[in-house]
């Protein structure tokens, strides 16, 4: 499995670039996850739902299938702070790749999304898991680069990118094994 993260500020077009990753690499032969990064409380359920009730009734987790999905909904008695690598871990082991939205501090390689418009600083400088930027604006970079620039707008030339460095991406489970949570 390879992982690559994409880390930028709201605004910068990571869940766009993302969403287009995904047909692209598809198209390639490419089984492709995604995991994401929540700043806040969400819930996937509804009020009413026989899933709702169970968790509302303590269970500490609930797996919901039909014939074209499954998801599973798992309630911590106590705020847990979950790491990247425990949301990868959690992931069926055979897809090709994961694409992480969100997670910027995280040690995992990374492309930064960058828009000069958004008036949002760089981060590249300072992390060292940057591993490329995908902007719309090179020429207004504030710091020079040897990172591969890419354009935020053409994820088909980024898919291509991935799969011809794909293996800087790969993932070893065996480092990262998460204790439990």
């Amino acid at each position: 499995m390879k992982v690559v993260g994409f880390a930028g500020y709201s605004g910068s077009g990571k869940t766009h670039l993302v969403e287009r990753l995904i047909p692209a690499l598809k198209a390639r032969g490419q089984r492709v996850s995604v995991v994401k990064h929540a700043h806040h409380r969400f819930d996937i359920d509804h009020p009413g739902k026989d899933t709702f009730r169970h968790r509302e009734a303590g269970a500490f987790e609930v797996v919901v299938a039909s014939r074209q999905r499954l998801a599973l909904m798992r309630e911590f008695e106590r705020e847990a702070q979950l790491t990247v690598h425990h949301l990868i871990a959690e992931l069926y082991t055979g897809v090709d790749w994961v694409l992480v939205e969100g997670f910027k501090d995280s040690d995992l390689l990374k492309i930064e999304v960058w828009r000069a418009e958004t008036g949002k600083p760089v981060r590249y400088p300072e992390d060292d898991f940057v591993t490329a930027i995908a902007t719309d604006s090179p020429g207004a970079l504030p710091a020079p680069t040897q990172r591969p620039v890419l354009d935020l707008n053409d994820a088909e030339a980024i898919a291509d990118w991935l799969l011809a460095d794909g293996e800087r991406f790969d993932y070893d489970t065996k480092l990262y094994l998460p204790h439990d949570v």
